[in-house]
């Protein structure tokens, strides 16, 4: 097995990981703390991000430098400086950021969040952890890019399972035992994100090539990185701004047991997320080295068959997803309250994050020639055209006005991003990727799972619903899988080289 499929499956096993960790526990955590806490939870992760801009495309940067540079002999110094001239950069944000937070806390808590039945004073001391809480997780992701720059999927995910599976059983036995209160909840994440930042941050120095003497910040690298930066920097503000903004308008208009439900919602809407980002990380460096030597022909083939690869992996799941929302809500928290509440907004969701996903390989791309403008600009026109809709829209018809701005965001880029970007790079693949990469696939997969929402049973045991959801999703996959060449080509070879084998052996 080449390294290309070692990084994807390891990436697709700490993903799916994480995945299925927060299927078990997040109706537990809910079922602790109650609906209103798990808002809080929610803001948190919308402030996560939101402050995620101030990276200023570093991490980004890291993983593609690194992988640059890893296949250029001669290189290792400058290698170990750069890391450290970033890492002293990006520490020094996360401190920032830190000290803002804790700062602003009685702030926010008075003014922006409406604390519905929990006390004040509890939503003011989870602000406060939660700036400490970003101080620590933030270096995390930069440590995260550059050992996948250096193509060390394998080993990280190996981390990032370990990790996730003491947050999540720690914190349950937190609530446990000692307190069911979103504080210790938070006090708990303190916790192990300091573990984890320092196991990342220890690993990646160990995987950098050994040099004589000590690693020293050096100005002058940043001029030879600094145009790719900013526009990494430049895409993520907007794109952070674009698929926030609802999250944020809705925190402050919405009583957090509402925003509750919405960020139920997003949960199990982003989960496709869980499938394309392994390959985004695993690609990234490939496509990146092709780039930078100029193999195109094994670039191209490559393109085509993560992006039908991409197609087959999101495609069937998110089409049941969005046919059947209220039941798999109803399974996972078996709470018809918050099914119902949460199901439309899933199935409008769902649909935008699929179509953001099929558009990652040409983003990737984009990115693996160093051309960050197009992003830049896209995100810079929706960001003019979308706030205004997503103001307006949020204000007339709450969650569900703003879940529609995500879907036709999404839209837009797929209708317009793909065809810019064709004309600068692989400019004969354009209709190639929109017929065979997504179109088929779109269309058998939800041809054979409509038919299965029409010839649904209307009166089921659990159980059964379970049986009857896993044939759909198993028969949709199977004709996602044949209607994709590439997918279906690959598959068949798999099955000849297995019988192959099984033959000589016997």
């Amino acid at each position: 097995m080449n390294l290309l499929k070692i990084n994807i499956a390891a990436n697709f096993v700490g993903t799916l990981w994480q995945a299925l960790i927060g299927l078990i526990f997040v109706p537990v955590y809910i079922k602790f703390v109650g609906v209103e806490s798990w808002g809080l939870i929610g803001f948190f992760a919308t402030l996560q991000v939101l402050l995620s801009l101030l990276d200023m495309g570093l991490s980004g940067t890291l993983n593609r430098e690194l992988a640059r540079l890893s296949a250029i002999p001669g290189k290792e110094k400058e290698m170990r400086d750069l890391t450290r001239t970033l890492e002293i950069l990006y520490w020094s944000v996360a401190i920032f950021v830190g000290i803002v937070v804790v700062s602003l806390s009685p702030t926010i808590s008075k003014y922006w969040i409406k604390a519905g039945n929990l006390p004040p004073g509890s939503v003011e001391q989870s602000l406060l952890l939660m700036g400490f809480l970003l101080a620590l997780q933030m270096p995390a992701g930069f440590y995260s890019g550059g050992l996948m720059g250096l193509q060390k999927q394998l080993p990280l995910n190996i981390i990032v399972i370990g990790i996730s599976t003491l947050r999540a059983v720690g914190a349950i036995f937190v609530l446990w035992l000692l307190s069911p209160t979103i504080q210790a909840f938070f006090r708990w994440q303190i916790i192990i994100s300091s573990v984890n930042t320092l196991s990342l941050g220890w690993f990646l120095w160990y995987s950098l090539p050994r040099i004589e003497g000590n690693s020293f910040f050096q100005w002058p690298l940043l001029k030879g990185i600094w145009k790719f930066a900013a526009g990494m920097s430049g895409i993520s503000i907007f794109t952070i701004i674009l698929t926030q903004l609802d999250k944020i308008l809705l925190s402050k208009m919405l009583s957090l047991e509402m925003f509750g439900y919405y960020m139920l919602a997003n949960v199990v809407a982003m989960s496709p997320t869980r499938f394309f980002s392994p390959v985004f990380y695993s690609i990234y460096p490939r496509f990146t080295q092709l780039s930078s030597t100029g193999n195109q022909s094994e670039l191209i083939l490559l393109y085509h068959k993560i992006c039908q690869f991409m197609a087959v992996l999101i495609l069937p799941g998110t089409i049941v997803l969005a046919l059947f929302p209220f039941e798999i809500l109803l399974l996972w928290t078996q709470n018809s309250v918050m099914a119902e509440n949460s199901y439309r907004l899933v199935r409008i969701l769902v649909c935008g994050t699929a179509i953001n996903g099929l558009l990652n390989p040409p983003y990737v791309l984009q990115l693996a020639f160093g051309w960050t403008r197009l992003s830049f600009y896209k995100n810079a026109i929706a960001l003019i055209l979308f706030v205004p809709c997503i103001i307006y829209l949020t204000r007339c018809y709450g969650s569900v006005g703003a879940a529609c701005v995500w879907l036709a965001l999404n839209l837009g880029y797929f209708l317009l991003e793909i065809p810019i970007m064709h004309r600068r790079l692989l400019p004969s693949e354009k209709w190639r990727w929109y017929l065979h990469d997504v179109s088929i696939p779109l269309f058998v997969s939800g041809l054979v799972a409509g038919a299965g929402r029409v010839l649904m049973p209307e009166r089921m045991s659990q159980f059964m619903i379970i049986l009857y959801l896993v044939v759909v999703l198993s028969l949709t996959l199977g004709a996602s899988i044949l209607a994709t060449p590439m997918i279906r080509e690959l598959l068949s070879d798999t099955i000849r080289k297995v019988s192959f084998r099984r033959n000589v052996v016997i």
